[in-house]
């Protein structure tokens, strides 16, 4: 296994980090036999980084890793986990969740803690309203946690304004090839890096899409190849490429799988793709834009839009939704543009038709028309009455953290 530093942590992490959130299951419950020995067989082929989160199977994901490590592997591993923003309206509601998750993992203390899934500015600011730089900081010097960092699937403007903001150890971000410039991107990258931040990747595999049924025509750029390689292969590697990057997570349930990444990271090394190969890749890429509904290409000239709509990621996620033909694309438009981490609703149907953003778009594209597309086939019935609950619970726990707050003074 090939190690990497995390930052300026003094940790080396294993490049491969193994994550929790897709367990195995049988008969509809997670495999806990199974779980353990593919733990056990990642732990000892060198992977030493393991990221679990409170919401993750229903808190099951914590204890089943808390119980296997506790037999005797816990001072193998790193454990990263993450605080969770909609649980969170109070000082309180952090002591209870970070102490419960010791609870669960039969540890003293977690290695990486992250503030889960913030997507926007916005969601930062009431987060630290509410106290957790406090909190954070009380956590650290208690030594229940080593490392502060945070999971992002917001903006590159709104990632670097919180990198800036506060005294992180490290992030993790969404990156692979085809998100290159979608969410915090390799702008935000570079940006993190420069700030000698420890850079964790999700969804290097795009959540199984980059290494599914790919189109006939994709198959046949791969086979171009002068030495031949697995989807996933490419994949890893390409993000494996940049120096910038510490660990890869990949959310394996698989035995093949496992043995599979292993065998690609034991062989990955920073800046060891060819310029051949990257252009390949760059060829797939281009070719996998050519069929999406709309070709935008994440650039984020067109933001910010005065109504607040966050276009790039609308037209990612509807894009993404019908190239792969896979529905839960729309789950994760409701879960990213309704605000669930406290910020403001950044969804298609905002669109107020003034056209800044045609004016800026280098692809000279009709944006608003295809935002009323993206509106039409994204926004079920479903959808504003569950944005309208999001918004005002938010509301409702402002109001009675305000209350609460003129009582105590």
């Amino acid at each position: 296994m090939l190690y990497r530093e995390m930052g300026q942590t003094g940790d080396k992490v294993s490049i491969l980090g193994y994550g929790c959130m897709r367990l195995p299951k049988k008969d509809g419950r997670i495999d806990e036999e199974r779980t353990e020995k593919q733990i056990i067989s990642a732990i000892e082929q060198g992977v030493n980084y393991f990221d679990t989160a409170y919401l993750y199977h229903n808190g099951k994901s914590e204890s089943i890793l808390g119980n296997i490590l506790a037999k005797g592997c816990r001072n193998k591993v790193m454990i990263a986990t993450k605080l969770p923003p909609p649980l969170i309206h109070s000082p309180k509601d952090m002591e209870t969740i970070i102490n419960t998750q010791l609870k669960r993992l039969h540890t003293d203390y977690i290695d990486y803690y992250l503030v889960h899934s913030i997507m926007s500015m916005e969601g930062w600011q009431r987060l630290k309203r509410l106290g957790v730089e406090e909190f954070l900081e009380k956590a650290k010097r208690a030594g229940k946690i080593r490392n502060i960092g945070f999971s992002y699937h917001g903006n590159k403007d709104h990632f670097k304004e919180i990198v800036d903001d506060y005294r992180w150890d490290f992030c993790q971000i969404q990156y692979n090839y085809m998100d290159e410039y979608n969410q915090a991107g390799k702008e935000g990258l570079l940006h993190a890096a420069s700030k000698g931040l420890g850079i964790v990747i999700m969804e290097p595999l795009r959540g199984g899409q980059l290494v599914g049924k790919m189109p006939p025509a994709i198959q046949d750029i791969w086979d171009q190849a002068k030495i031949k390689k697995t989807p996933a292969e490419w994949a890893l590697r390409w993000v494996w490429n940049h120096p910038e990057v510490s660990v890869v997570l990949s959310g394996m349930n698989e035995e093949a799988h496992i043995e599979e990444n292993i065998r690609i990271a034991n062989a990955s090394y920073p800046l060891s793709l060819s310029i051949d190969e990257l252009e390949l890749i760059d060829d797939v890429k281009k070719s996998l834009a050519g069929m999406m509904k709309v070709g935008c290409t994440g650039c984020g000239y067109c933001m910010p839009c005065p109504a607040g709509v966050n276009i790039p990621l609308c037209f990612t996620l509807f894009n993404n939704k019908h190239l792969f033909h896979d529905r839960s694309f729309q789950f994760a438009y409701l879960g990213f543009t309704t605000g669930t981490d406290g910020g403001k609703p950044s969804y298609a149907s905002l669109c107020q038709n003034c056209g800044k953003c045609e004016k800026l778009c280098p692809q000279s594209l009709p944006i608003s028309k295809s935002l009323k597309e993206v509106a039409k086939d994204m926004q079920g019935f479903y959808f504003e009455p569950v944005g309208g609950l999001i918004r005002g619970y938010y509301k409702i726990r402002s109001l009675i953290g305000h209350s609460k707050k003129r009582v105590t003074n």
